[in-house]
């Protein structure tokens, strides 16, 4: 009965208005009510916040090194890091229910420095928790002597009461859909089935869990950690809970680095087309990689197409989805993401034409599978995703978008356009109001020219909202330059170590 009437309502769904291809330029800044942003009204620069001592035994932290093993899986960095692990009770502040419910964040610390670093990622991206322990290994020796860095898995990931609510065949579904097909009525019944099965298991929570809430789940970690400032580092969009928490909390802003921040400006149909930009550019210098140390892909872009020309033909089987042309070129944007795994994901995709498609299934694994304790990234993305915008496009429009945006962005226009559908069933989220920053301490904005999750132009546009942030930009690939980049890597440790601002535009080589 529910499964008939939720295709009723997708097929209601899909006879609604319709317009056409968009003709808005793929970056737009502008400020409250659409109007331009008059820097000229932000308040004169603050100095760096001096460093202060955190409370060590405010919460319940305890060794777990192992836990923390078994959670990496084969992936662990490499090094003698000790980590510590511990639960914090926030409060859960559903829209319907202010102020109502609890909930449990996860979070890990390693170093030893007296003042605390919180670290907060994607929500469809590695748990923070582990995120911060990955960049813990990348980052100079002496920032973990300066620092304890706390990573926390913000809520609905990881181990801060993570979620698996989309069925397991809908997800798969929604990631194998091939979205250069014309029809796609099977993709909007599957978002909608998506969306209904997580509003049964989340019942009143569902709302909650979005980058709002995650801001106050920071101040309040703030405040067990006793400090009087939060210094902190957000990584992509983790970087947008931190512009909400110095937006919410002014006074409490830190030493604030963001590696890729979303663009401000955008809706989300600004914001998919600049990632699928980005990942053509990213792409192209993935090939031009390739050429250089002679991989076994004689033309990237040519073996590709020929990839999910036979994928087409017939799908290949797999153990929590099948690889199809739409899983394919997911794989192959989670691949684009990780710089370092270049040379493996043109082997990846090497042997996947030659029928061997273990490599790209590794790169949709933690999407779609809960693996090594760690629920799949997928639910999490989407849901605080499509909480964290009001954009509902109707099917029709869609579909003209997803046509001008396939003859535009030959790869990846219509991946990204398709996504469009994927909030669709989920009531928009209450518009937060929220005062424009007019005034903070210096905050450091990397950003990465190649980066198809938080594209170089967004984080630009990000940066100049920021009062007296200075931009520091890699001419590298992948999503983020932390850790990557060691001019950044540097500039970074000058500024958390030393009060050290860089020059705003300063440009890092690839």
């Amino acid at each position: 009965m529910r499964r008939a009437a939720l295709a009723l309502v997708a097929v209601s769904v899909l006879t609604a208005c319709s317009a056409g291809p968009s003709n808005r330029p793929v970056i737009a800044v502008r400020g409250e009510e659409n109007q331009p942003v008059d820097q000229s009204a932000l308040a004169g620069p603050q100095p760096v916040p001096p460093l202060g001592e955190y409370k060590t035994d405010s919460l319940q932290w305890s060794q777990c090194d192992e836990q923390m093993k078994d959670r990496f899986g084969a992936d662990a960095p490499q090094g003698d890091l000790r980590y510590e692990c511990a639960r914090m009770t926030a409060v859960l502040d559903p829209p319907g229910r202010p102020g109502r419910g609890q909930l449990g964040i996860a979070l890990t610390r390693v170093g030893t420095g007296k003042s605390a670093l919180v670290v907060v990622n994607d929500p469809g991206g590695e748990p923070g928790t582990l995120k911060a322990a990955r960049l813990a290994a990348a980052l100079p020796k002496d920032v973990l002597s300066t620092y304890t860095i706390i990573g926390m898995d913000r809520r609905g990931t990881g181990r801060s009461d993570g979620m698996s609510c989309v069925p397991p065949a809908t997800r798969a579904l929604l990631m194998e859909y091939d979205p250069a097909e014309t029809e796609q009525s099977n993709l909007v019944v599957a978002a909608g089935e998506a969306s209904q099965e997580c509003v049964l298991d989340l019942e009143g929570r569902l709302t909650a869990f979005d980058s709002w809430r995650a801001a106050a789940d920071l101040e309040r970690l703030r405040e067990f950690l006793g400090s009087e400032r939060l210094n902190a580092i957000g990584l992509g969009e983790g970087s947008r809970v931190i512009t909400t928490y110095a937006q919410r909390y002014p006074n409490r802003i830190g030493r604030t680095v963001l590696d890729g921040a979303p663009d401000p400006a955008l809706d989300q149909v600004g914001v998919l087309e600049s990632r699928a930009v980005a990942a053509e550019a990213t792409f192209d210098a993935f090939a031009r990689d390739c050429k250089t140390r002679g991989c076994a892909l004689a033309n990237p872009r040519e073996d590709v197409a020929a990839l999910l020309t036979q994928l087409r033909s017939g799908r290949v089987r797999g153990e929590y989805l099948d690889l199809t042309p739409g899983s394919a070129l997911n794989a192959i944007v989670a691949g684009l993401a990780d710089r370092a795994k270049w040379p493996a994901l043109a082997d990846s995709l090497v042997k996947a034409r030659a029928g061997d498609s273990t490599g790209l299934f590794a790169l949709l694994d933690p999407l779609v599978n809960d693996l090594d304790e760690n629920p799949p990234r997928f639910d999490a993305g989407l849901i605080i995703g499509c909480n964290d915008t009001s954009t509902r496009i109707p099917p029709d429009r869609v579909k003209a978008l997803t046509a001008d945006w396939q003859s535009k962005h030959a790869m990846f226009g219509a991946l990204f356009a398709r996504q469009l559908l994927h909030c669709n069933p989920f009531v928009p989220p209450k518009a937060e109001k929220v005062e424009p920053l007019k005034s903070a301490p210096p905050i450091v904005v990397l950003s990465t020219a190649n980066d198809a999750s938080t594209p170089a132009p967004g984080t630009e546009h990000a940066a100049q909202r920021l009062p007296g942030s200075a931009l520091v930009a890699w001419q590298g690939s992948g999503h983020g330059a932390l850790g990557l980049s060691g001019c950044a890597t540097t500039a970074v440790r000058d500024y958390l170590v030393d009060a050290k601002v860089p020059s705003n535009g300063t440009v890092c080589p690839p």
